[in-house]
């Protein structure tokens, strides 16, 4: 992506590098990271920074780092188009982060629902970054200057604050910040649990057989489908009280583009174990060609260190615009 990129609206979106990206995270996400590269100038990272309120194994988490920056391009990021870097490579996040923090309130931190439901997760370890979380996140967004940043509902509360800091800093200091709206795109795929469809697919989920991973092998994914929790009515078609079946079909149209009534009519007088098998068969079809991209980049260290080098030399040229910007306003002195 050029600096003197045509005006489109500017997207930043970031995930975490866990262990696993579930087929929930790319229907409900990844995938619209990919439509939206066509239609705005989007600046994507893997959020590290973050990743380290909870304890990491440094092994573990330096692979996990490296798996899901390829991962995610295997599933269609371009970098070409798209900066994508790993946070922790870009220190203006960091340096933005502890500015942003001496202007957000206490109170409005002790308020976010999510530092309350992690406190209560790990107890054994309640951090300052745990509590802080919120302001590095608007930092993450605020440093490019962006229009949109696409969000789940579990982060609204966030991009709330991340308004309110920056309408509070331009507020003081004249006009600093974009203030960034919510991008609500075509309705994301909410995938749900496969073992209790009356809940979000999460791979923090301890049963295994309840949500399926894009490197899942082939086998494991049919399984898994096989094993999904249905209704006794034996009908494929969306309905009150059929939860795992309508969840089903939401895959199976996400992975093959049919529409609902589509699916039904395929399936009408067949049971749910040949449907599974056939949402199942869709879901090995649809993550082949990342699995297989993704093997290939993986195993070529050279060409990942120079896509996320020279994405995280983009962003901070980009990024310390803004912070140098931030840092007048207040009175430091220039370097």
């Amino acid at each position: 992506m050029s600096e003197t990129a045509e005006k489109k609206k500017v997207i930043f979106s970031a995930i975490q590098p866990s262990g696993t990206i579930t087929l929930g995270n790319y229907l409900g996400a990844l995938q619209n990271w990919v439509k939206l590269q066509d239609d705005y100038n989007c600046i994507y990272a893997v959020a590290d920074l973050h990743a380290i309120t909870v304890r990491q194994d440094p092994k573990a988490f330096r692979q996990n780092i490296l798996n899901a920056y390829a991962l995610f391009i295997a599933c269609g990021i371009d970098t070409e188009k798209s900066p994508f870097f790993i946070q922790s490579h870009v220190h203006t996040h960091a340096e933005l982060a502890w500015v942003l923090n001496c202007y957000t309130q206490f109170g409005e931190l002790s308020r976010m629902t999510q530092f309350k439901d992690k406190s209560q997760k790990h107890a054994d370890n309640i951090n300052a970054g745990l509590f802080t979380y919120p302001s590095l996140m608007a930092a993450d967004i605020l440093l490019y200057q962006a229009d949109l940043v696409p969000i789940g509902i579990d982060q609204k509360q966030h991009l709330e604050l991340t308004r309110n800091i920056a309408e509070r800093f331009n507020g003081i200091y004249g006009n600093t910040f974009r203030i960034p709206e919510a991008y609500i795109g075509e309705t994301g795929a909410k995938i749900m649990s496969l073992q209790d469809p009356t809940k979000k697919m999460s791979k923090s989920d301890e049963n295994v057989n309840s949500w399926v991973a894009i490197l899942d092998k082939p086998d494991t994914i049919m399984k898994k489908f096989k094993r999904a929790v249905t209704d006794s009515e034996a009908r494929v078609c969306v309905g009150e009280g059929k939860d795992g079946i309508n969840n089903l079909i939401g895959i199976m149209s996400c992975v093959t583009g049919k529409t609902t009534d589509e699916i039904t009519a395929e399936f009408e007088g067949k049971g749910y174990g040949d449907f599974k098998t056939a949402v199942g068969e869709a879901v090995v079809e649809k993550v082949r060609p990342i699995q297989e991209r993704f093997d290939r980049l993986i195993a070529d260290k050279a060409y990942l260190e120079e896509q996320y080098r020279k994405s995280a030399e983009f962003a901070l040229r980009l990024s310390q615009r803004t912070l140098d910007k931030v840092m007048k306003k207040i009175g430091y002195v220039a370097r």
